[in-house]
């Protein structure tokens, strides 16, 4: 039986700009079957959460304009389980805005934070690590976070620097880095006391509201003023008017750079954010060609290490080109270098300028 104790916050919010054209504004990434494996990411994870944590204790964290698209894929989720934001405010409001919706729900509940568009292989290996945290957590003042083992000099993510000395797999964190140059990056990993920071949290309710009360009083304030009417139907009413008037930071600006009481666990499972095509391509099957093919039937000559993706099994011929990303959906055809990926975002802003605001 699953520890009534046990909650989640599944962040879905994101607009996913750089899966751009598939994703956009109205229908970003997390609600797409990016892997192409029956499932959308958003309810991959629903379900890897719900291996350990009670259906009901999910709570999906979402923009209000995102809200019929959650319940279309997650049918079984209640109305008391969509926390919307009415503007996007980065990750410290809503993640201090659900808290106390479930300290107030539960005092002793022990929560993840865990982004909706992660890909991990290993369920019962995160189920786990999870576990593991939780129950740390459970009799520890702490926040807790999950780092992934970095296999190459990523300068796209950014790091969590551990305590050298611990002589457990729980270990305390010194500090948290930036996302490097190339050389930094070489010297993290030379070091062999860093980890990719995968944006996965654990703690205590009691412990993440301490933590948002000390460092950030006024955002502290701004939510706790609405503590008699969360979980009532005049929730809406206060959110609709407070929640624009929340800074813009994140969660781990707002308590985790700043707080002492700060742990990590090596993951033990293979981790990707799929926040581009290049990562998606890393981990979808490839042709003899290292082509990596979704919805397509493709026929190349002298065309490898693309990333190609259409719509109902459309015929792509490709010739002579290495190393793109191929995309067809409704009026936007993207063909771009692959090694440009993180450029799409531009690109789409270029588009939405000079085309209409309808294309992104």
């Amino acid at each position: 039986m699953k520890n009534k104790n046990y909650y989640a916050i599944l962040m879905a919010g994101g607009v996913g700009s750089r899966f751009w054209p598939i994703s956009t504004q109205d229908f970003p990434k997390q609600f797409h079957d990016m892997l192409g494996t029956g499932d959308t990411l958003i309810q991959k994870t629903f379900n890897r959460l719900a291996k350990l944590i009670p259906e009901e204790n999910i709570f999906i964290l979402t923009n209000e304009r995102y809200n019929d698209l959650v319940f279309e894929q997650l049918p079984s989720v209640t109305k008391r389980q969509v926390v919307l934001e009415p503007a996007m405010r980065n990750t410290a409001p809503c993640i201090l805005y659900a808290s106390l919706k479930i300290q107030k729900e539960n005092a002793d509940a022990v929560m993840i934070v865990a982004p909706s568009d992660h890909w991990i292989e290993d369920e019962n290996a995160f189920s786990q690590n999870v576990e593991q945290a939780f129950s740390y957590c459970s009799d520890n003042d702490a926040l807790m976070t999950l780092g992934i083992t970095p296999t190459f000099p990523n300068t796209g993510y950014g790091y969590i620097e551990y305590d050298k000395d611990a002589s457990t797999n729980i270990k305390s964190v010194d500090q948290f880095r930036e996302k490097p140059d190339y050389e930094t990056a070489k010297s993290f990993l030379n070091q062999g006391n860093f980890l990719w920071n995968a944006g996965i949290f654990m703690w205590s309710v009691k412990t993440v509201v301490s933590a948002f009360q000390e460092n950030q009083p006024q955002l502290f304030e701004l939510f706790e003023k609405g503590i008699n009417v969360y979980n009532t139907e005049f929730e809406n009413d206060f959110i609709r008017d407070n929640y624009k008037k929340s800074e813009n930071i994140s969660v781990d600006y707002a308590i985790m750079e700043k707080s002492t009481n700060v742990y990590v666990i090596p993951a033990t499972f293979d981790w990707n954010d799929l926040g581009t095509w290049g990562s998606l391509y890393d981990k979808l099957d490839k042709d003899s060609y290292d082509n990596a093919v979704v919805n397509a039937k493709i026929l190349a000559d002298d065309a490898s290490g693309n990333m190609i993706r259409t719509k109902d099994d459309k015929v792509v011929v490709v010739e002579g080109l290495k190393d793109y990303v191929i995309v067809d959906k409704d009026e936007v055809l993207l063909i771009f270098p692959k090694e440009k990926e993180q450029d799409i975002k531009k690109v789409l802003k270029n588009v939405k300028d000079k085309f209409g605001e309808h294309y992104g």
